[in-house]
């Protein structure tokens, strides 16, 4: 990174403030993508208008907007009418903190930002994904910007080997979904799964992409496997969420290269 940029040179702070810091940002940031996870697939708004229970609609006070803290006293339901609150709330809004804790107590400071913003943008992408099987074109786009906008600012990996991987990671599988339905004569893969490895090599870099699809696939077939243990059918022909499978394994990957 430039020496001269500001965010290089903030005040030296514990690794655990900064952890402490990356959670809480976090919880709050994820319990916006939870919101966003929920609505958008229904054609709600997610930034008009009070939030409110889904059951009864009571407009939600204070404490039951408190990210992971308001679930946990309310214990999980509305205060009102008894409701189960839904559970993508709390899952999301961990996952984020964790994400902001461990991206900013490993590397503190803009590197460690830009991790955590990768990391929450994954978070929604893959939900959405595992879902609705479903990649929208804005998170993928604030991705693929977040890559461009670190290289530029001189965080590792620089912006060649950045911009090399998001046409090597699109270019591949838009290369293997058109081989596969002119053998097959029907579609493989989603039109969003070429766009998310595109934006996820412009984070990483060409050099990371060949690790990222070996941790994608083998995560599939750890799930493919426990499914199988659970006496449930696998079919050949079955949809998978290989998007949410891809977000799955690009932060861990982004985190263990920062570590190395």
């Amino acid at each position: 990174m430039p020496a001269d940029f500001p965010l290089a040179t903030l005040p030296a702070a514990s690794p655990w403030a900064w952890g402490a810091g990356g959670a809480v940002l976090g919880a709050v940031i994820g319990s916006f993508l939870a919101t966003l996870v929920i609505r958008w697939p229904q054609e709600r708004s997610v930034m008009a208008g009070r939030s409110a229970c889904d059951h009864c609609g009571r407009v939600l006070g204070v404490i039951d907007l408190l990210p992971i803290a308001g679930f946990l006293i309310r214990r999980g339901r509305c205060a009102t009418c008894g409701a189960a609150i839904d559970q993508r709330h709390i899952a999301i809004e961990l996952a984020a903190a964790a994400v902001g804790a461990a991206s900013l107590a490993v590397a503190p400071g803009a590197a460690g930002l830009a991790g955590a913003v990768f990391g929450w943008l994954l978070i929604a992408l893959a939900a959405l994904d595992m879902e609705h099987f479903w990649l929208p074109d804005p998170l993928v786009t604030a991705l693929a910007l977040i890559g461009i906008a670190g290289g530029a600012l001189g965080l590792a990996p620089d912006l060649p080997a950045r911009l090399i991987g998001g046409a090597v990671g699109f270019g591949t599988l838009a290369l293997l979904a058109l081989a596969y339905r002119a053998l097959r004569g029907r579609h493989g893969m989603g039109g969003g799964d070429p766009k998310l490895l595109g934006a996820i090599g412009l984070n990483l870099g060409w050099q990371t992409l060949p690790f990222l699809l070996l941790g994608a696939s083998f995560t599939g077939l750890i799930l493919v496997a426990m499914e199988k243990i659970r006496g449930r059918e696998v079919k050949s022909d079955q949809q998978v969420a290989f998007g949410a499978l891809m977000a799955v394994a690009a932060w861990p990957l982004w985190l263990i290269l920062l570590m190395t």
